[in-house]
């Protein structure tokens, strides 16, 4: 996989928040309660989330109707 497609697959926090309609605190306060989706800690300290962990996470939230 080339940078470029896996830059695309990893979404930052900020873009989760956005999509998620969340602050970075909720984010952070469900991580700690591990409750978020499944992140990667870069070197740098700045946290990614790929893509597919999220779809599953919100997958996995779906109520059942």
């Amino acid at each position: 996989m080339t940078t470029a497609n896996r830059s695309r697959t990893m979404l930052t926090l900020a873009e989760v928040c956005e999509e998620l309609s969340i602050s970075r605190s909720t984010f952070y306060d469900w991580r700690a309660k591990r409750r978020a989706p499944r992140c990667i800690k870069l070197p740098n300290g700045d946290l990614r989330i790929r893509r597919s962990d999220l779809d599953y996470w919100l997958d996995d939230r779906e109520d059942a109707a």
